[in-house]
């Protein structure tokens, strides 16, 4: 298990978008028990999930995660990640929507706290000290364990840092950043501030919209709501990317999606990448990154790759 703050998680964050989605109620419990059977105990959501798509409305992945929870029986020992702030139907961090974004999700959650509450995007509707003052009051209620930043840059997390600091109220302890092998900015602003306030970091993308997997090598591609934005990578840096995946996926026996996130997660600052899986035969392959350990020479082979 790995470590954020009190928190021990597992070290693949199995990411809740695809739930209400690609994967309905019946396979996202499919792919959540095989998860938990494997070990797994880290959950990332959010209450937008998945209110873009056609029919939905919003908070359905958060709604079929507290099904599962309430079918299992057990809440201690599942770590549940959700956000606030993106959502049109509760948009923004200002302190009112951040009291009620966070009663929503816990009555769509089925539990009376949350592990671990991020704002969604830096949107700046309100002042800063609105905003963590909101969420300060959530963790002195016991509705929230600890806070996360996601999408936030540099420059806006040391500020919201320093005013925890400075007025007393619960911190950052976790960051989401969008980062994986052929998404790399991360890595020159927000990466050394976030190695210096001993934060942790859970990549989200860590498969760059399945790019990573191999599957989407022509820009004909199709079959998958997911493959236009995968093709976009679909380039010579891309096909560099792909080429190493292949070469060391097949010297360990496994697939390239298991050494993306295996390179990812051997990344400084890096806990537990977020990956999603429609059904558990996805999962299979996301799993096998936890135990994966590439050496030195295979690590810098992909840094070359990617640059």
């Amino acid at each position: 298990m790995a470590k954020i703050g009190d928190l021990e998680v597992f070290p693949l964050n199995l990411g809740g978008n695809v739930f209400g989605w690609t994967a309905d109620e019946a396979q996202s419990f499919a792919v959540l028990d095989a998860y938990a059977a494997a070990g797994g105990n880290f959950i990332d959501t959010a209450d937008v999930y998945m209110a873009r798509i056609p029919g939905n409305s919003g908070g359905e992945s958060e709604t079929i995660i507290g099904r599962w929870l309430k079918r299992r029986g057990r809440r201690d020992d599942v770590v549940i990640a959700t956000k606030v702030g993106s959502w049109a139907a509760r948009p923004g961090v200002s302190a009112k929507n951040i009291r009620e974004a966070a009663e929503d999700s816990l009555r769509r959650l089925q539990t009376d706290y949350l592990d671990l509450y991020y704002a969604h995007r830096d949107v700046a509707d309100v002042p800063l000290e609105e905003t963590l003052g909101a969420f300060d009051e959530l963790v002195r209620a016991g509705k929230v364990r600890h806070l996360g930043a996601s999408n936030y840059s540099a420059e806006r997390l040391a500020e919201a840092l320093s005013i925890s600091d400075r007025e007393g109220f619960a911190r950052y302890v976790a960051v989401q950043p969008h980062y994986n092998l052929v998404e790399r900015g991360y890595e020159q602003e927000l990466a050394p501030l976030v190695a210096q306030e001993g934060l942790a970091t859970l990549p989200y993308f860590g498969l760059a919209r399945g790019f990573l997997t191999g599957k989407y090598r022509s820009r004909e591609a199709s079959g998958s709501p997911r493959a236009e934005k995968a093709v976009e990578y679909l380039d010579h840096r891309g096909e560099r990317v792909l080429e190493a995946l292949d070469e060391i996926s097949a010297a360990h026996g496994t697939s390239p999606a298991a050494v993306a996130l295996a390179w990812l997660a051997a990344q400084p600052t890096v806990v537990a990448p977020i990956a999603s899986a429609r059904n558990v035969e996805q999962l299979t392959d996301l799993l096998a990154s936890v135990e994966l350990r590439l050496g030195a020479e295979e690590l810098a082979v992909l840094d070359d790759a990617s640059q």
